[in-house]
């Protein structure tokens, strides 16, 4: 199998989501830095996943378990997956910080109970994202909206890993101040070298403008 058909990590459609760049970074280029929030999240995943799996009032706890689609070509691990006794099956992800804006980590929750369906021949509707910062579950709902996302994610991720090109960097603070690629990645450093080279097209159009101008009085 080329490597470009090789399984998406889930993690990518996070990344993918959050910032294009910095997906391709990762993924593409195996680029890597960590920082007190990537240390953070990294510490509450372990706990997550070294934890060990039982049973609490009836519901058997999974952790660290692995999951793959043949369908969409995917593969990662879940948290946490719960086993309830009515029959129902839940993932649970495990996130630093608080709710987002975004979907990206919707997402990724969706895309682990998508290949959940897949191998256990069932349906899943709903998940939950718990976020250190809250200390409480958000409940996310796998509709058919969040469900064509993914794949639409998963597709533009394949699609830049086929080409191989890594995204531009576009600077946006909120995003980009806290990223632990910020030095690696340079979006201000982009930023400026776009500026510049806009003022030199700029002042090199208006000299040919005025150069136009005068040879037509």
């Amino acid at each position: 199998m080329p490597p470009e058909e090789d399984p998406i990590p889930i993690s990518a459609l996070q990344h993918w989501l959050f910032c294009p760049r910095q997906c391709a970074l990762i993924h593409l280029e195996q680029v890597w830095a960590e920082n007190k929030f990537t240390a953070q999240g990294r510490a509450l995943h372990e706990r997550a996943h070294n934890g060990p799996s039982e049973i609490r009032h009836g519901v058997r706890i999974t952790r660290n378990l692995s999951v793959g689609s043949v369908r969409l070509r995917i593969s990662g691990q879940c948290d946490v997956v719960e086993f309830h006794p009515d029959g129902s099956i839940r993932p649970v992800e495990y996130k630093r910080g608080k709710p987002k804006s975004h979907r990206a980590d919707e997402v990724q929750l969706c895309a682990q109970a998508m290949c959940l369906e897949e191998m256990l021949h069932t349906t899943i509707p709903s998940g939950d994202l718990y976020y250190g910062e809250k200390r409480r579950r958000t409940e996310v709902h796998f509709d058919a909206t969040l469900r064509s996302l993914v794949q639409e994610t998963i597709a533009a991720f394949r699609q830049c890993r086929i080409t191989g090109i890594t995204p531009l960097a576009e600077y946006e603070p909120r995003r980009c101040d806290a990223c632990s690629l910020m030095e690696l990645c340079m979006p201000d450093a982009m930023r400026f070298k776009r500026g510049a080279a806009a003022w030199f097209h700029n002042q090199l159009a208006a000299h040919q403008t005025a150069f136009t101008g005068e040879s037509g009085s």
